[in-house]
């Protein structure tokens, strides 16, 4: 009986190897043909905007590189929320993406508690696409030229000047706290609803510094509305020239990208994953992508799957840290 019961148990196993062959090799057939239809691009914003105008000229150019439309599904709300809600639940198949950005994946997580998912289980990253830098400005009511000034203004008025950003937990407010933890200073967070609002705050003289995008701010300093202190990339921006880095200014570490990458639900097959990298790789080095997100003040970025990985869980430690020490909440 022992021998029969052996037998049995291997000639299981035998067709369980046997079936999860099967279907490994169904499956490669399957990523071998995709795609055969539509493939959706969700993003977490309304149209118009710099994650749109992104998301939009990827889903174009993707259709021409893959043959078939990539349709772009705009579903704001909640904070990115929804948006990564439905790409995570969205079947693994390769016919649906998601836009993704660094407040998303990497900072909501850390801010609401009832989030329906993962973000570092629930997708497959397949790749960074561009980023926009912020940069740090003030107006003229701030008797301050560069960086350096700043610090020690604050320094010797801590709490007593203000900074605005688009929103509390966003990633320009959680910029300038990483701002006063990094220069040992005490600035006074002023929240709007939004980077208009902030601006005007800025312009209209009821803060005194702004913590934005270079996208926002870039018009306002090129008119000479406000004076920009620094750039929180690691390289100038040809839109502003004349603005140094933060490390150029004497601020180390001060690096914050505000990213957009495409990612997929988990368990869509590596050689969709593969093929959408390679696709990537030949837009971004397109000239045309270039020209086309400069005049956003956007960089084009282009990473392995990899590297996103990698991006993905080093801000989410990074911004876990900063907000627990500046004790950011939403109510």
């Amino acid at each position: 009986m022992s021998k029969i019961r052996f037998s049995l148990g291997a000639l299981g196993r035998a067709l369980a190897l046997g079936s999860v062959a099967l279907f490994a090799s169904a499956a490669s057939v399957q990523a071998a043909d995709w795609p055969t239809k539509p493939i959706t691009l969700i993003v977490p914003f309304p149209p118009g905007g710099g994650a749109d105008t992104v998301g939009r000229y990827y889903a174009e150019q993707l259709s021409a590189a893959l043959g078939q439309p990539v349709v772009v599904d705009n579903k704001p709300g909640a904070g990115t929320a929804i948006a990564a809600e439905a790409a995570a639940k969205a079947s693994a198949d390769g016919y649906t993406l998601s836009l993704a950005t660094a407040g998303q994946l990497t900072i909501l997580p850390h801010l609401a508690t009832n989030l329906r998912f993962d973000p570092l289980k629930d997708f497959a990253p397949v790749g960074v696409l561009a980023s926009i830098p912020n940069v740090i400005a003030v107006n003229d009511n701030l008797k301050v030229d560069s960086l350096q000034e700043l610090i020690a203004a604050a320094k010797a008025r801590p709490g007593d000047i203000t900074y605005s950003s688009c929103g509390n937990g966003t990633l320009c407010h959680l910029s300038g706290e990483l701002f006063k933890n990094l220069s040992g200073t005490d600035l006074l967070h002023i929240p709007y609803a939004g980077s208009a609002p902030a601006i005007t705050g800025l312009l209209g003289g009821q803060v005194d510094v702004a913590v934005d995008t270079l996208t926002i701010l870039a018009p306002q300093i090129r008119a000479g509305k406000v004076r920009g202190l620094a750039l929180s990339s690691a390289e100038r921006s040809p839109l502003l020239p004349e603005v140094p880095t933060a490390a150029e200014a004497g601020l180390e570490g001060f690096v914050v990208s505000g990213w957009f990458g495409i990612v997929a639900p988990a368990a869509t097959p590596a050689p969709v994953i593969e093929r959408l990298s390679r696709e990537i790789a030949i837009i971004a080095a397109s000239p045309l992508t270039a020209e086309r997100f400069a005049e956003n003040g956007i960089s084009v970025e282009n990473t392995t799957p990899e590297e996103f990985a990698n991006i993905i869980q080093a801000d989410y430690q990074r911004w876990a840290g900063v907000i627990a020490e500046a004790g950011v909440k939403i109510e």
